[in-house]
């Protein structure tokens, strides 16, 4: 007899879990297919400048970089100077340890052999006529022709073993201060890279052979930006433009420089037609900017000289060629906005002018604030 009172029992409890959850469902099903209540921020209208830009990408690198070649071929003995380091003009940089080629050596110490032939010759001979000339046997215009002819040899020897030297040192002993085995700086400036080392071979330059750079040096005080615009905004930009500079390594600073080149020639790169561009930069002595540093250059090509109203261009819809905002005409209970048409001026891509349809004291619809 207890039994069937508890089955009711379980079959009621059942019966209510059931319908609770039937219950739960239709409220939930319910309060989601309610529509949302947005809320959005509102925006104030400005004053300010607004400004276009053409931004370009590029790197801030000297305007002239200096490669230092050898004058002669042979092997780097000793290096004066490393990267990093300035340099004045005329300073050594390296030193060339010769190694002679065996023909030019050869050539050359045959010619110093003949030319001491001669002079030993010409020397005993310049004697003689001296000592006839005295006695008065030979003529005063026969000596003449006997010293000339002993001082060429003389002058003949001194240059064959001037170029022996040369062959086989790389320097005469009487030109020291014009040594093409040293190799010095040819301008003031910074070292950017000592590209060889100790013991390397190194060609030198003429007219068939760029020959081997010891040394690139750059005046880091004259640096330029060089960088790259796309064709687009190439017919917005001349010469003369000012610039900002803002450079990747240097934090929270912006470099003045002035637009001094525009390519005539654009390159295509990754399928768009791309236009050199160059600025000279104006770089602080407390600044030490290195050659290469990746920089975005901001070129103004035009602006407001006077202070307008200005709005987020992300608040204005467009449609055809109206401009429209959603203007705030209540905020309680609700937000309620209004469509309002407005005339529109310059944009730099953030903000625009707005020139007819709003006042400093109206809001304006923004972001929704509850997503």
């Amino acid at each position: 007899m207890r039994k069937k009172p508890l089955k009711k029992i379980m079959r009621i409890i059942l019966l209510s879990l059931a319908g609770l959850t039937v219950l739960g469902t239709f409220v939930f099903l319910w309060k989601k297919a309610q529509p949302i209540e947005l809320v959005y921020e509102t925006v104030i209208p400005e004053r300010g400048i607004v400004e276009t830009k053409t931004v370009a990408t590029g790197n801030v690198e000297p305007r002239y970089e200096i490669l230092i070649k050898p004058q002669i071929s042979g092997i780097i003995s000793e290096l004066a100077k490393e990267a990093g380091q300035k340099v004045s003009a005329g300073e050594i940089i390296a030193k060339i340890k010769v190694i002679p080629e065996m023909v030019a050596l050869n050539s050359a110490e045959s010619r110093v052999n003949v030319a001491e032939i001669n002079f030993k010759q010409s020397e005993t001979s310049f004697k003689r006529d001296e000592q006839l000339f005295k006695q008065g046997i030979i003529t005063a215009q026969d000596f003449d022709t006997s010293e000339a002819g002993y001082l060429k040899a003389r002058e003949e020897l001194n240059n064959a073993k001037s170029a022996l030297e040369i062959v086989r040192d790389g320097i005469a002993r009487n030109s020291k201060n014009t040594s093409t085995t040293q190799i010095r700086s040819t301008i003031t400036g910074t070292i950017l890279d000592v590209p060889v080392k100790v013991g390397n071979s190194v060609i030198q330059t003429n007219n068939f052979n760029e020959g081997t750079t010891i040394a690139s040096v750059a005046n880091m005080n004259d640096m330029i930006f060089k960088g790259n615009v796309d064709e687009t905004e190439i017919g917005k930009i001349k010469e003369g433009m000012p610039v900002k500079l803002t450079i990747g390594a240097i934090e929270n600073q912006s470099f003045e420089a002035s637009l001094e080149y525009v390519s005539p020639k654009g390159v295509e790169k990754n399928g768009a037609i791309q236009f050199e561009i160059k600025a000279a930069v104006t770089i602080p002595d407390t600044v030490y900017v290195r050659a290469g540093y990746s920089a975005n250059a901001e070129i103004v090509t035009n602006h407001t000289v006077d202070s307008v109203l200005t709005i987020p261009e992300s608040t204005v819809e467009f449609s055809s060629d109206s401009a429209f905002v959603q203007l705030l005409i209540a905020e309680k209970p609700k937000q309620m906005f209004e469509k309002r048409y407005i005339r529109t001026g310059l944009s730099d891509g953030i903000k625009i002018e707005v020139k007819k349809g709003l006042v400093k004291e109206d809001k304006i619809r923004g972001a929704v604030i509850n997503k």
